[in-house]
């Protein structure tokens, strides 16, 4: 097997002044001025960058209620494992073409801000039927469970469209409103210092529901969730709001000549190696937290018989942790060695938390706010660095960064949909299932620690590549993502760690 190897981009600084954009069919597409590149590729001041970092909290504050408390839900309401995990296999499908498909609309027409808003408002009105009262059921009058699945399924499924829409739109600005390097690396820490805040934010609204309301039918357990998903979209549209008022319309650059950069074709990003790598790392890192987040709080209540407190509460720790963490990397000049440094320090302590939850005993059940404090660091340090090596790929390329965006999470849609469908539909076979999710997070960061290090020792020493063993049981679950990776890093030994050419 061949290690994975990051590309030379990442053992060196980054370029602080190249004024050249390169396109596979225009070697020169874009050359500004010198006042024009100075402007652009001068740090932003913390009013902007705050503006643009609020404008993913509806999605992210859904997102986390979705990951979190759907399944729960669903079961709640009566429907299978196998039904429940089809509702969510369905959004996930849904929101992983519609990224391809958004993704080449902006690319061609651009309107950010426009996407954002029609994302924004088709999240805020589908997702609260996704936890509302199942109309088809109410009109027929029947409880199918044929019926329920179908009618949540489709609103999952307007869900996620909506909110691809806006997460591509939002996530493919940052390459569009710098080229400061440092600067795009601070707009995706504060992005997602913001998801930590919205996140904590639903498990605060989680944790006063559960405390203020107590159920004493399956109706009162039904309204507990609706209430939470409810309060989650308005907070969300309140900093919607903020996002829209305060942050520009980013435009592409003008040449000199007044001619602007063409477009770039898919083809020029299939043909990137750096595509391919930036794409297992981020994949794996999003199965890692989403995988994670999703079981957590069947984990906590089943596995470690937890108070039903904990299921607000051990999140929160987790969120705060992060929202710490990604204060502080917003303060750090950025560097490809610093990018690989935090992203393996992440994935170090992912391996230590992963095997943690396999083996922690219900009678040291407490010892899971410790794993959360650990699990909370991990999640941003990777989440920061994994995010910002897409920014690296895209570099000044800014007409195909939609597509970019787009692609990367269609593939991190379609991969956590199908982790969760197979996860949750043979739940019921043991209620140590939850388990499993351990076992996941703790062989991808095996996995994604290993091809770290190795690219370091690779690039700062070019020495041969050493070929990786692993010994421990619970990568067995991760085999068929392991082939995958290993047949693509075949395409990458002797070709990386070059010497950067200035841009």
């Amino acid at each position: 097997m061949f290690p994975f190897v990051l590309p030379e981009i990442f053992c060196q600084e980054f370029p602080r002044q190249g004024i050249i954009s390169y396109s596979i069919n225009h070697p020169i597409v874009m050359v500004f001025g010198m006042g024009d590149e100075e402007s652009w590729s001068k740090p932003l001041g913390r009013a902007s960058v705050f503006y643009y970092g609020v404008g993913h909290m509806l999605n992210d504050i859904t997102s986390a209620c979705w990951f979190t408390y759907l399944l729960v839900f669903l079961t709640d309401i009566g429907l299978t494992p196998r039904n429940t995990a089809t509702v969510m296999l369905s959004g996930q499908i849904a929101d992983g073409f519609t990224t391809i498909f958004a993704g080449e609309l902006i690319d061609r027409f651009g309107h950010f801000k426009i996407w954002h808003g029609a994302g924004s408002v088709l999240v805020a009105v589908s997702f609260s039927s996704v936890f509302g009262i199942c109309l088809p059921c109410k009109i027929f009058r029947t409880n199918s469970s044929a019926i329920l699945t179908i009618s949540y399924s489709t609103f999952a499924a307007i869900f996620n469209v909506g909110w691809a829409a806006t997460q591509v739109s939002h996530m493919s600005m940052v390459n569009c409103i710098t080229l400061n390097p440092t600067t795009r690396v601070v707009l995706a820490s504060c992005r997602n210092a913001f998801t930590m805040v919205a996140n904590l934010s639903l498990y605060a609204v989680a944790l006063t529901v559960f405390n203020v309301s107590k159920p004493r039918t399956p109706i009162d357990i039904e309204n507990q969730y609706r209430w939470i998903a409810y309060l989650s979209i308005f907070i969300g549209c309140c900093f919607v709001s903020i996002f829209l008022i305060g942050t520009k319309e980013p435009r592409l650059k003008q040449g000199i000549h007044g001619t602007s950069n063409h477009r770039i074709s898919w083809a020029h990003w299939f043909k990137k190696v750096l595509y391919y790598q930036v794409a297992i790392v981020y994949v794996l890192t999003r199965l890692v937290t989403n995988v994670s987040q999703a079981f957590l709080a069947f984990y906590v209540i089943n596995d470690l018989q937890m108070a039903q407190s904990s299921k607000a509460l051990v999140p929160a720790i987790i969120y705060i942790c992060s929202i710490v963490v990604s204060v502080i990397l917003q303060e750090i000049t950025w560097t490809g060695q610093r990018l690989k440094a935090f992203f393996t320090a992440g994935g170090v302590l992912w391996i230590f938390s992963g095997a943690g939850i396999l083996f922690l005993p219900s009678t040291m059940q407490n010892l899971m706010y410790l794993l959360s404090v650990a699990i909370g660091v991990a999640n941003a340090l990777m989440t920061v660095t994994g995010v910002s090596m897409q920014s690296v790929l895209v570099g000044e390329d800014l007409n195909g960064c939609a597509f970019v965006y787009g692609s990367l999470s269609f593939l991190d849609k379609i991969s956590c949909g199908l982790a969760l469908y197979i996860l949750e539909s043979n739940q019921d076979i043991n209620t140590t299932m939850t388990k499993v999710l351990s076992s996941v997070c703790l062989g991808n960061m095996i996995i994604l620690y290993e091809w770290s290090k190795v690219s370091s020792s690779v690039c700062l020493e070019s020495q041969s590549s050493p070929v990786l063993y692993y010994s421990h049981e619970t990568v067995l679950v991760s085999l068929v993502i392991t082939g995958i990776a290993s047949s693509t890093t075949d395409l990458v030994e002797g070709e990386l760690c070059q010497p950067t050419v200035s841009r």
